[in-house]
């Protein structure tokens, strides 16, 4: 039987300002990627975010990303490889000690945003980022766009790496994701969204260890809903990274 990991970026609220439907989307998904306060997210929406994780057995993992609340994290900015590494370090610390005092353990780190766009290509910003997480604790598994240096770096690091694909975005020729500003970059439709994940799923031509919803998108629930009945009806098992 084919496995998938169904992960979400959650714990997007700041403040008085709320985003996304975390709550509801956690009943279909296996994975939660949780802001931790550098492109979204505060302490409090951390703990709750954690807390809510953990009531509904979803696994849970550090989202860090650049440090850009007005432009959420998906502007790039000129970081050296030790900032890097320092910034990811500084959000995975955060996040786990919520988690710790929750009584949970933390299963992952996914980059945010352009950071994670810039490590998908950085071999040096990635190799910062890998040694960021295994410094932390190397039996956390990381993160990244299928086939990236990212990916490549946590192998090589020691890591346990899950190569991800997007349910909700398109993909230029090279693998690599269409930008948000292009044309087309976005997929709207929850049945278009569910043929993407089954398709990279099954075909096997890009590996997909887990598939990725965008908590922030108007329609993230009606998506998390269609794409785990979609994935249940094909016989496509639906678990944790940290469970295969």
């Amino acid at each position: 039987m084919l496995r998938v990991d169904l992960n979400c970026d959650m714990g997007e609220s700041f403040g008085v300002y709320e985003l996304g439907r975390d709550e509801e989307i956690l009943a279909y998904v296996t994975s939660a990627n949780i802001a931790c306060g550098f492109h979204a997210g505060d302490p409090s929406v951390m703990r709750r975010t954690v807390e809510m994780a953990l009531a509904q057995g979803v696994a849970i993992g550090a989202h860090p990303g650049l440090p850009d609340l007005v432009g959420f994290g998906r502007r790039n900015m000129a970081v050296s490889p030790q900032e890097a590494y320092d910034m990811t370090l500084y959000q995975i610390g955060a996040l786990n000690a919520f988690v710790k005092a929750s009584g949970g353990k933390m299963q992952h780190v996914k980059p945010h945003g352009a950071l994670y766009n810039m490590a998908a290509k950085d071999a040096e910003l990635s190799r910062a980022i890998a040694e960021a997480v295994y410094a932390v604790d190397p039996e956390l598994i990381l993160y990244g766009l299928s086939g990236s240096q990212l990916v490549k770096a946590g192998e090589q690091t020691g890591l346990r790496t899950a190569h991800e694909v997007f349910a909700d975005r398109t993909y230029q020729p090279d693998g690599t994701l269409t930008p948000r500003t292009e044309p087309g970059a976005l997929i709207h439709d929850p049945a278009l969204a569910a043929a993407q994940v089954i398709r990279l799923v099954r075909d096997g031509t890009v590996l997909a260890d887990t598939v990725c919803i965008h908590g922030d998108g108007p329609h993230a629930l009606t998506f998390a809903e269609a794409i785990r009945q979609r994935l249940q009806v094909q016989n496509i098992m639906v678990i944790a990274a940290g469970k295969v």
